[in-house]
């Protein structure tokens, strides 16, 4: 009963408010708008219709869980935001966890701010709000800000002002859509980071992107690292270089390098760079050891 109290207190029932009055209401200038509009109500779940705006795609059934259990003991205890369509029909603008997890423990109505807006605010909104979240992966967040220029009509300029962010921040964001699909879904499964990303962008062909992603994925590889490996591969390096092939060393060196070391007192360092070529390293310690190691070869 004292949750039932506590969530009641949060927004009067609609019905109980307005009846079927409500259906008319489509205007802030409507009868009785300002009863529902810019209010807490407690509005039935079957009631309103998912936000066909929402950026995020991936909903985590854990952490739903998790908050579910927490609505089931303490209740919806921020609102969700809801707006006013045609009869007693509502449309989500924010809040989707908490809808989805009241719908999963099997509540029947929700606390909502209710409002009026049309497709444009509600786009722009719906996306506002979610960019300001923390648990948009980098992907999710850069379509977001595409959406937002595109739809809504921003700049890049009015863009970062509305959310809040350094231009250059939205643009690194926007970048990442440039990068191949199969590594954008790499950074929303979290097997890359947008450092990651960013650094990826560097590289224009799209197949020599990928075998980077590759590697760095096999080798696990730093964002420090992956920077230094897309300057080796810009650069013209080969993006996993063939290990020095050890030249064979000929017998006739072989024999005769004993008879050195052992004639000049020192292990002699043979250098092969080709057939029948190579340098013969004599190593001394002392100006002493040079000198005698000089009068040997007079």
């Amino acid at each position: 009963m004292a949750k039932a109290t506590k969530k009641q207190a949060l927004g009067r029932g609609l019905s109980a408010l307005l009846s079927d009055s409500a259906q008319d209401i489509n205007s802030i200038k409507d009868k009785d708008a300002d009863k529902l509009i810019g209010n807490i109500l407690e509005i039935e779940l079957e009631a309103i219709a998912v936000n066909p705006f929402q950026p995020r795609t991936n909903f985590n059934e854990e952490a739903l869980k998790e908050l579910a259990g927490s609505i089931r003991e303490l209740g919806v205890i921020q609102p969700i935001t809801v707006r006013k369509m045609e009869g007693n029909q509502f449309q989500l603008v924010s809040g989707e966890r908490r809808f989805r997890a009241s719908k999963l423990i099997g509540l029947k109505t929700i606390p909502a701010y209710v409002r009026i807006a049309n497709d444009q605010e509600m786009l722009e909104m719906a996306l506002v709000e979610n960019i300001q979240r923390k648990d948009l992966d980098p992907i999710e967040v850069a379509l977001s800000y595409r959406q937002l220029i595109e739809e809504v009509k921003l700049t890049q300029e009015q863009l970062s002002i509305r959310v809040g962010k350094n231009r250059s921040t939205v643009t690194n964001f926007l970048r990442l859509l440039k990068l191949d699909p199969i590594i954008q879904t790499g950074i929303r499964d979290g097997f890359l980071s947008m450092g990651h990303g960013r650094a990826l962008i560097n590289i224009p062909d799209t197949d020599l992107q990928l075998q980077v992603y590759q590697k760095i994925i096999k080798d696990k590889l730093s964002v420090r690292q992956t920077e230094q490996l897309v300057k080796n591969v810009k650069s013209g390096k080969s993006l996993d270089p063939a290990p020095a092939v050890k030249k064979e060393v000929p017998e006739f060196v072989k024999s005769g390098i004993r008879d050195m070391s052992k004639y000049l007192g020192h292990k002699i360092e043979v250098k092969v760079s080709g057939k029948d070529k190579g340098k013969i390293v004599i190593p001394f310690h002392s100006e002493e050891d040079f000198n005698r190691i000089r009068k040997l070869l007079e």
